[in-house]
């Protein structure tokens, strides 16, 4: 099991360390019709995390990268972190990730259980896990993290809407995996202090945005969208301009 995570008040005492490259993934299966780039095949995702071990890299769970980081260590590790909670995440990425020896953390909707992705209006529907599902990627050793109840962007959410995405979503996966998740994932990735605040006073340890932008810290993290389309010229480039172009994570060594 990872070491704890520092809390961000802990660990917003420390300098700033290199900001970590955490790759976001959401749906992994059949990409002839996607609209959103959400889905990369099974080929395409063994091909991209092949890149990654070729260069001395090793994705990991989200509890992991950081628990290594506050240890000072795990410069070598990279986040795979995958959205929503497909149900072809059971079939089509872990399987991959078990071949590679690869780790990494599901943000799912407990208030979705079994239903589909209803939030994108151009379709096409895809299965959402059930709780078994969930269990059962639990019992493989994939961390499981809330990304609200229904995927609800929180910057426009209303208090009372706002307390049940984050808060309950959280009891509601103790409950359903009996484990306390420790993060986050702001739905469609936009965030503002109202929601980070929300996510803190619920007691996430970290939660993983896409562009913060002027917020910082282990509650605002950014992420790399990772698609179809990204071989290894794109992630080589993607890799290098997200050390360039991301501040230093406030808590963070």
């Amino acid at each position: 099991m990872a070491a704890p995570v520092d809390s961000p008040a802990t660990a917003g005492r420390r300098a700033p360390g290199p900001v970590p490259w955490v790759a976001m993934y959401h749906s992994v299966g059949d990409c002839s019709d996607d609209p959103y780039r959400i889905t990369v095949t099974p080929e395409r995702l063994d091909a991209q995390l092949t890149w990654l071990g070729r260069r001395g890299l090793r994705g990991v769970s989200m509890a992991d990268l950081l628990a290594a980081r506050a240890r000072g260590e795990g410069r070598d590790l990279v986040g795979l972190t995958f959205d929503d909670g497909y149900a072809d995440f059971l079939d089509g990425a872990l399987p991959v990730l078990r071949r590679h020896g690869f780790g990494a953390t599901l943000f799912v909707l407990p208030g979705r259980l079994g239903g589909d992705n209803a939030w994108d209006p151009l379709g096409p529907r895809k299965p959402l896990l059930t709780a078994d599902g969930i269990r059962r990627a639990a019992d493989e050793g994939v961390e499981i993290g809330s990304h609200g109840l229904t995927h609800v962007d929180l910057t426009k959410a209303d208090d009372t809407t706002l307390r049940a995405e984050v808060a309950e979503s959280r009891s509601v996966l103790a409950e359903l995996t009996g484990v306390l998740p420790i993060g986050f994932c702001y739905p469609y990735g936009t965030i503002d202090q109202r929601a980070m605040d929300a996510v803190r006073d619920a007691g996430y340890a970290y939660a993983c945005a896409i562009d913060p932008g002027e917020l910082n810290g282990l509650l605002a993290l950014p992420r790399v969208h990772v698609g179809q389309n990204d071989t290894a010229v794109r992630l080589h480039l993607k890799y290098r301009l997200h050390r360039l172009r991301r501040r230093p994570v406030e808590g963070l060594r």
